[in-house]
């Protein structure tokens, strides 16, 4: 059975299936990458926690930025808030995000 928790018009912020939590794509507020990827990660945190899953069931993760010569200083945030031994698999490529102000957006698959 699918389960769809905050769902609207256009998408839901979870969809859950068969053990699989599939989160929709995360921005965050700040004025550099590492701002953003701070609250993003945080937003991520808080779904997962709705998903009854964590950090550590992630599966797998992409992330978009908006420019690749931020790729060091996102992963700078990335690699603080990752457990230890609990790296999902991860894709990152650069992409036009939704508004100009955004610099990275982070989609999460999980266990739950």
């Amino acid at each position: 059975m699918i389960e769809r928790i905050e769902t609207g018009a256009r998408m839901s912020k979870i969809v859950k299936y068969n053990g699989v939590a599939y989160l929709c794509g995360q921005v965050g507020e700040g004025a550099t990458v590492a701002d953003q990827t701070r609250d993003c990660l945080g937003r991520v945190q808080e779904l997962l926690e709705k998903a009854g899953s964590s950090r550590k069931q992630m599966l797998q993760v992409v992330i978009w930025l908006a420019d690749m010569a931020d790729f060091s200083e996102m992963n700078e945030v990335w690699d603080a808030w990752m457990p230890q031994g609990h790296a999902p698999a991860r894709a990152c490529g650069e992409a036009k995000l939704a508004r100009n102000t955004l610099k990275v957006e982070i989609i999460v698959t999980a266990a739950y």
